[in-house]
């Protein structure tokens, strides 16, 4: 081929199989691809949305709230006319319970009823004077005032336990010489220096003088305390930290009466509070700590129990005690009163305060909703029970206090409340009772008279409860208790009624103490531990042959 041809050949390129990006011989995976990018919504947009989802969600909050109150007032209503029976689901009239038939399957309407305790003679431990002198009975030889020989903090404790009390017992020993001459003729000391019995009357024996010369002072309770400072008609508003015993007793979440703490678990109130209303505890509850009237916070009660001899025509022993289901928590507002020792003996016009949430004057239509406190004087009874005033109305179980001329008194609403009187502490001499119209002349409040109840009351916190039934009948029962005996008279315990029997002590120890209970006719022993729920069923006894039931209390 010439130059010239060579010149004239045209080259073909040769078409290239090679791609531009070589693959790495591996399969192609697919890659991630962004979604397409959406518009952002409208502000107007979140926020329609957000007000329908509240609104929603607040309108079912409003049904609900709607239906809990509605329900709420549905149940008060019923439970204001009808009493439900649990085993045999149904509802009865409300006056049926607690009227000694059973009317439910079991008997459970008569099961958690108002009690009555009856007392007939001196509980066998008292304090006495201004400087709570201990002083144990014998039935031999009366009243005797306890020496400190011997004396430990053991017979401390179990004292204040026989008494009702528990919590932050004391004593202290005082000078034969700083006595009354009343308390320095007798003498006990305890027999050995570690209690052989619960009961201090079990522990002591008679001694014709203290060798130390001191006797025994006793404080079991941290009661009566409260800051220092300085139906109540012409009285002025309080409040509960200055008086935290008070407490408002509620039937059906109604303000019915007062009543004051005498301890973490008992309230002191009137009889005449239970006397004519329901005696089905379940309607019942004790508002404490609360300066104004509400439906709101405290306590149920388990036991009511009403002073046997209470008499609603002459408004005599007009007292009343409950127990609340759960002890309170001391606080500033929750504090209990003192009982005064035995025969305190006031005189006439000594200054007492009475407390309540009552009637502001005798024509008012509602109770008020401030806790009222009024200064009053406490009246002599020879002027209280003369003819210009009450005349033979005035029994040994009651005291006066107020004004001769009026202006200031207790009235509807205050019940049950506590009348006080500074010591050292502040201590409850009367419990509000009765009286003609409110703050009228020549009227004054009639209160309970506290001193001459606390057999009573010191049986119902330490013995009578341990043997009172939950239900109540005109039976009675004798129990006694250390060397004395206590009639226990219940109201509506269904038939065979039990007369009173005697106990026998064995060994003279509590853990061996057996009590003996008589009964009329022959029952089935299923029916007896209904009627002493605290009694264990395994030491539950009968002789068919005498229809007794032995009962050993462990």
């Amino acid at each position: 081929m010439t130059r010239n041809a060579m010149r004239t050949e045209t080259r073909v390129p040769v078409e290239s199989t090679v791609p531009l990006n070589p693959g790495t011989g591996q399969a192609s995976r697919p890659g991630k691809h962004r979604k397409a990018m959406a518009a952002p919504k409208a502000p107007k947009q979140n926020v329609a949305r957000w007000k329908g989802i509240l609104i929603t969600v607040a309108l079912v909050l409003l049904v609900l709230g709607i239906l809990v109150v509605a329900g709420y007032f549905i149940k008060e209503l019923i439970d204001s006319k009808y009493f439900f029976c649990v085993k045999s689901f149904k509802f009865i009239p409300l006056n049926l319970a607690c009227n000694g038939h059973a009317d439910c399957i079991g008997g459970e309407d008569e099961q958690t009823c108002v009690s009555n305790l009856t007392v007939q003679t001196p509980f066998p431990v008292r304090l006495v004077s201004t400087q709570n002198v201990l002083q144990v009975y014998q039935n031999a030889s009366g009243w005797r005032t306890v020496c400190a020989d011997q004396w430990s903090q053991d017979y401390t404790r179990i004292t204040c336990q026989q008494l009702g009390y528990t919590a932050n017992p004391s004593s202290v020993n005082v000078t034969i010489q700083s006595l009354p001459q009343s308390l320095t003729t007798s003498f006990s000391q305890v027999a050995s220096s570690k209690p052989q019995s619960v009961l201090l009357n079990f522990n002591v024996i008679n001694s014709p003088r203290c060798s130390s010369g001191l006797v025994v002072s006793l404080t079991c309770s941290d009661c009566g305390e409260r800051p220092p400072q300085d139906r109540i008609v012409g009285g002025v508003d309080a409040r509960i930290e200055d008086w935290p015993w008070q407490v408002s007793l509620q039937l059906n979440g109604q303000h019915t009466c007062g009543g004051s703490l005498v301890s973490l678990r008992w309230v002191v109130s009137a009889a005449h509070c239970f006397a004519s209303t329901t005696k089905e505890l379940s309607r019942w509850r004790v508002v404490y700590g609360k300066t104004y009237v509400t439906i709101l916070g405290g306590s149920t009660v388990d036991k009511i129990i009403m002073n046997g001899n209470y008499d609603p025509h002459e408004n005599d022993f007009d007292i009343a005690m409950m127990r609340l289901s759960q002890p309170i928590t001391v606080t500033a507002v929750t504090h209990p009163v003192c009982l005064p020792p035995r025969d305190l003996s006031l005189e006439n016009g000594a200054p007492l305060v009475v407390t309540g949430w009552g009637y502001l004057h005798e024509n008012a239509n509602a109770v008020s909703t401030t806790l009222q406190k009024a200064d009053v004087t406490l009246i002599g009874q020879r002027t209280c029970s003369s003819t210009a005033v009450y005349g033979a109305a005035i029994t040994p179980r009651m005291l006066c206090a107020g004004f001769m001329d009026g202006k200031v008194d207790a009235c509807q609403g205050d019940s049950g409340g506590p009348l006080v009187y500074l010591s050292d502490r502040w201590q409850q001499v009367g419990v509000v009772s009765w009286g003609v119209g409110c703050a009228r002349n020549q009227k004054p409040g009639v209160y309970s008279n506290v001193d001459s109840m606390l057999d009573w009351i010191y049986t119902v916190m330490e013995v009578g409860i341990r043997l009172l039934p939950s239900r109540t009948s005109p039976a009675v029962l004798r129990v006694l208790q250390a060397n004395r005996s206590v009639c226990v008279r219940f109201r509506k315990i269904p038939e065979p009624s039990c007369s009173c029997a005697a106990e026998s002590n064995l060994g003279g120890h509590e853990s061996h103490r057996t009590r003996l209970h008589s009964c009329h006719q022959m029952v089935s022993g299923s029916r007896r531990p209904d009627l002493f729920p605290h009694a264990n069923k395994t030491a539950l006894r009968m002789n068919r042959s005498s229809g007794k039931f032995l009962i050993l209390l462990k």
